[in-house]
């Protein structure tokens, strides 16, 4: 049997320790999958420009508030092009305004949360996220 790559995993937000835990959150419930970093809409972006053979990700998580490109800039972009487009974008945000949940959905998010406030929280949820989107 060949053995299967690992589904890629991009998580995009300024905050360093948000990465590290949802990655970790992922990583306790035993999904094993290839996470990404990336630090800002710009970064992603870039990494989309720059494609030089490399693999799309299974799975993007997206930061709303963020310097430079935001996750409302960086989400309008990558459901503009034909070839991201198919590529599931979770919003994982701080906000719970109704209005940024609103604007997500239009521009094509496929899925809005809102952080949880605690670790076992984000635990939770990072299994959902996998068990439903990869």
């Amino acid at each position: 049997m060949t053995p299967t790559l690992a589904q890629s995993v991009f998580i995009v937000d300024d905050d360093e320790d948000d990465r590290v835990s949802i990655r970790d959150a992922f990583m306790e419930n035993k999904h094993s999958h290839n996470y990404v970093f990336m630090q800002n809409g710009d970064q992603l972006i870039g990494h989309f420009a720059d494609d030089t053979g490399k693999k799309q990700p299974s799975l993007i998580l997206l930061d709303l508030n963020m310097p430079g490109k935001d996750g409302r800039q960086v989400l309008k972009e990558i459901k503009k092009n034909e070839e991201l487009k198919p590529i599931p974008v979770i919003v994982v945000t701080t906000s719970s305004s109704a209005r940024d949940r609103e604007i997500s959905y239009k521009l094509g998010a496929n899925c809005f949360i809102t952080k949880p406030d605690s670790y076992q929280g984000l635990v939770a949820l990072t299994d959902a996220i996998a068990k439903l989107w990869l």
